[in-house]
């Protein structure tokens, strides 16, 4: 036992070694991060091939994408805009060939199809000038990731080994784009302009982005101190929440930063139900030690811009006068789309009509924020349906089991991620699948593991 400790902690801190070099390699030299994209999804599909997927490797390959899309996205890696879903959707169909799917997915095989009708009524309608494929591509390509990644996870066993191994491969890449960033812009005080979104606190990127891929980072991060009993690994993640934590405020967009909270919370509240009453005082304690980190995080942000956050947080003006719309907008983008869902009720206005249709009722052209109102909005009768089966189909299968601690945070991450940022990236449609996997523990579980075996 205490041999496999060291070992896992050995491995560990070499893969952060890694992942610190390839930020620094990035920092020093950024085409290098084209090649070290291409490299490591040819090497990734070389592994899935070669195992062929004996213990889903093609997840922990979908896991390491999924973490570092935005990362090889901000540093010109990638060859397509959306080579992130593409990749997962591949890597995902390469694992079903060799390992199959359960025969309960029927209802994510729907959520797919009912995808196409939609898809016919843009053709038909978009205008002359846009261009149909970059609107599907970037309107579906986010809710087909998610659909292949619930066909391939659901009812699906796999070791908790095995997915502890997926966690981490989703956690080193988001570890190695905060240290690109905090090298990128070490210091914030010459880019405190005003309260909006902060650009140079993530080099030149989407603040929106970086905001809930950290969000995710700081919650995989704090899920560790828990699951992981080695107190010197626990230390060097307490250190890592701090810098990841403080990273994610200093975006200044929220929405990332609150759902991590809300999703560590989630998963505490289950964790520690779950736990025996002598176990309880040391993860009470633990969880004492993480409200001081996030307490520290604040009060040094703080600092740092001089207060500006604290105004941001509290929805007022760089002057300190309180805003009229807490949204930033989004509202009002919601209210055209649910417009257009009460008008077009059945088949909905086409996918990727809807920037169309703003621009026509509002006078402004920009893409949605809000997967929910989109899928209303294009999709009609046939996205409401969609919707229906991405959050019952799990909760049904939550009650069957309620074996995965991770369940409700990473169905709260999707839920909260796609009313803020709908499915720019792919993380909140992988994350979602992880939360329908059935993890086995092979020295607890036997009986479990033989009901769902024959399911």
């Amino acid at each position: 036992m205490e041999l496999q400790i060291i070992q896992n902690r050995k491995q560990y801190f070499q893969l952060l070694l890694l992942h610190m070099g390839m930020a620094f390699g990035i920092y020093l030299f950024r085409p290098i991060s084209f090649l070290l994209t291409n490299g490591i999804l040819l090497l990734w599909l070389i592994y899935i091939l070669q195992n062929k997927n004996k213990n889903n490797e093609a997840l922990m390959a979908a896991a390491y994408v999924a973490g570092s899309e935005v990362y090889f996205r901000m540093t010109d890696g990638m060859i397509f805009y959306e080579t992130g879903k593409y990749m997962i959707i591949i890597f995902l169909l390469v694992g079903m060939f060799f390992k199959g799917t359960s025969s309960k997915t029927v209802p994510y095989w729907l959520f797919i199809l009912m995808m196409v009708p939609g898809i016919l009524v843009s053709a038909i309608n978009i205008s002359y000038g846009a261009e149909f494929r970059k609107l599907v591509a970037f309107n579906l390509s986010g809710p087909v990731c998610l659909g292949i990644v619930a066909v391939y996870c659901y009812y699906k066993k796999i070791k908790k080994s095995d997915f502890e191994k997926v966690i981490l491969m989703l956690l080193l890449p988001l570890i190695s784009n905060m240290f690109y960033l905090y090298l990128y812009t070490p210091s914030l005080k010459e880019s405190l302009i005003n309260v909006s979104a902060n650009y140079s606190a993530t080099g030149g990127y989407g603040p929106n982005q970086i905001s809930t891929i950290f969000g995710m980072g700081f919650f995989l991060i704090s899920t560790r101190l828990f699951l992981v009993k080695d107190k010197l690994v626990n230390l060097i993640d307490f250190i890592l929440l701090g810098l990841m934590g403080y990273r994610a405020v200093v975006t200044f967009s929220r929405g990332g930063v609150f759902t991590g909270i809300i999703c560590i919370s989630t998963f505490l509240i289950f964790y520690y139900y779950k736990m025996d009453r002598r176990s309880r005082s040391a993860v009470f304690r633990k969880i004492l030690f993480i409200g001081a980190v996030g307490l520290g995080v604040w009060t040094f942000s703080l600092v740092k811009t001089y207060g500006l956050i604290g105004n941001r947080y509290t929805n007022k003006d760089a002057s300190g006068r309180l805003k009229d719309d807490i949204t930033t907008g989004r509202s009002e983008l919601i209210e055209t789309e649910l417009h257009a869902f009460i008008n077009h009720p059945l088949l909905g206005i086409g996918v990727g009509k809807g920037k169309e249709y703003r621009e026509e009722q509002l006078g402004i052209e920009i893409a949605t924020h809000n997967e929910i109102s989109r899928m209303l909005s294009e999709q009609g009768l046939l996205g409401l349906i969609s919707l229906l089966i991405l959050i019952f189909v799990p909760v049904v299968f939550w009650f069957k089991f309620e074996n995965n601690y991770y369940f409700l945070a990473f169905l709260a991450f999707w839920f909260l991620t796609i009313n803020h940022s709908a499915m720019r990236i792919a993380l909140p449609a992988f994350v979602y699948g992880l939360a329908l996997l059935y993890i086995v523990d092979d020295k607890k579980d036997p009986v479990y593991r033989k009901r769902l075996a024959g399911r």
